[in-house]
């Protein structure tokens, strides 16, 4: 092995890896330690201090902010980006200027942006675990979620982004998504507006059934990407949508 590579958070269902432990393993065996930190970003989660080799994130996300970017970056250790960097003076791929410009604009407000979408994430998963619509949160900032204490030691906060199991089927996960009127329907996340998937339908659409089974993604699964709006407003549009089944 030369090289390990984890998201932290995971994608869908918020998982932690203990980053200060799994880069000690990776140094013991000579191999780099790779942490995606999309889902943290550097307000909430600074791998490279916890041990890891190289950070990489979608700055389409949370660091543009704005649902309006393509873009990606990588930060760490001087030597291994550097070879990075040779292997991108080859592919040749570069963000174009425009691109780069709205970056750096939505950087000047991310540290704002994240407190808010932490605070939305937080309170959206507490009413979530006590609807009786809902059978299960997942939520790194929730003690019952299975890496809890992982992200209360590396995590200054727990992100924006729940995942929710409803209490019902493929169809009536759907309903759900349908009668919400604030959320936009849409895979992505981190950006000032709310948005709210059914992976099942959304980023799995593709797979078998047996194969979502196989990984974990379950019919019943709702991913909500909390953006910066008021709070009140967004659960009673969330609200109203479960009881709707």
């Amino acid at each position: 092995v030369t090289l390990y590579f984890s998201e932290s958070p995971t994608n869908p269902y918020l998982r932690c890896i203990d980053v200060p432990t799994v880069s000690r393993m990776c140094q013991e065996h000579g191999a780099l330690c790779v942490v995606d930190g999309t889902f943290a970003t550097p307000v909430n989660q600074k791998p490279l201090e916890l041990g890891a080799d190289l950070v990489i994130s979608s700055g389409t996300k949370y660091m543009a902010g704005h649902n309006d970017v393509l873009c990606g970056y990588i930060a760490g250790k001087k030597e291994v980006v550097d070879q990075v960097k040779h292997m991108q003076n080859i592919l040749g791929g570069v963000m174009d200027p425009h691109a780069a410009y709205l970056l750096l604009r939505g950087m000047k407000t991310l540290e704002l942006r994240i407190l808010r979408q932490n605070e939305n994430g937080m309170k959206l998963a507490q009413k979530l675990e006590e609807h009786p619509r809902v059978t299960r949160v997942h939520y790194p900032g929730l003690p019952s979620h299975p890496d809890h204490e992982n992200a209360k030691k590396q995590m200054r906060g727990y992100g924006g982004v729940v995942s929710f199991e409803v209490d019902g089927d493929l169809w009536q996960t759907a309903k759900v998504i349908d009668s919400v009127k604030l959320p936009y329907i849409a895979p992505s996340l981190g950006g000032v507006e709310s948005l709210i998937e059914q992976p099942t339908v959304v980023s799995y659409w593709d797979q078998a059934p047996e194969v979502r089974a196989k990984i974990g993604i379950k019919d019943s699964l709702i991913r909500y990407a909390c953006g910066i709006e008021n709070f009140e407003d967004l659960w009673e549009d969330l609200s109203q949508a479960l009881d709707s089944v």
